[in-house]
């Protein structure tokens, strides 16, 4: 991504790489060492994304759109909000309600009813109380240019987020399509993100 980033220019059609990694722990810049509780194994790697540890692994939709800022006219608070869009869109599509919490970057379900539409509370804003972190973002931007980008949570083994505090948060509860009941596979989930995010960054 970096070495595709520094050598493109003005002319270089933007990419939207989806893929899906094996288990691993990224921290981002400004990543603390004590937010990684107990790898247990697991590689942390340093990476120059915004935000704190996450965990990416098999059943993760991972997406890194390579959009050209300048060229679509856009600022980085736009660009996250596209970001957050094409998830929220995806999850409607399964019937789930997405939900943004302020200051905390990423989608979020309400465990207790993930299919209804009520809005998020101030307690819930506040504490993530009875929220469960669906979708993590983490993007770097150079000249104008982002990488880095999105990860869903489809159908994964959780019990690694738990040797971590994801994105910062001790405590916050991580979860994926499956266990909230929805059934679908990695092929299905990914092309539906992808098509979503291409149309959120179309020209």
């Amino acid at each position: 991504m970096r070495a595709f980033t520094e050598a493109r220019d003005e002319h270089t059609p933007d990419e939207i790489w989806l893929c899906e990694h094996a288990p691993v722990y990224t921290q981002g810049v400004a990543g603390k060492a004590e937010h990684v509780l107990d790898a247990h194994g697991i590689p942390v790697v340093q990476t120059n994304r915004g935000g704190q540890v996450t965990y990416h692994g098999p059943g993760q939709v991972v997406a890194y759109p390579l959009i050209d800022l300048r060229r679509l006219g856009i600022f980085v608070k736009e660009y996250v909000f596209r970001l957050e869009n094409a998830v929220l869109r995806t999850l409607e599509r399964h019937g789930v309600t997405g939900h943004r919490v302020r200051g905390a970057p990423g989608i979020y379900v309400r465990l207790a009813d993930p299919f209804g539409h009520a809005r998020l509370s101030e307690d819930e804003q506040r504490s993530f109380a009875g929220l469960g972190k669906i979708a993590a973002l983490g993007v770097k931007v150079s000249q104008h240019r982002t990488y880095h980008g999105v990860a869903l949570n489809v159908a994964m083994d959780l019990s690694p987020f738990d040797g971590i505090n994801p994105c910062g948060y001790a405590g916050l509860a991580t979860v994926d399509l499956a266990k909230i009941g929805v059934s679908t596979d990695w092929d299905s989930a990914a092309r539906m993100l992808g098509d979503h995010l291409a149309a959120q960054f179309a020209r």
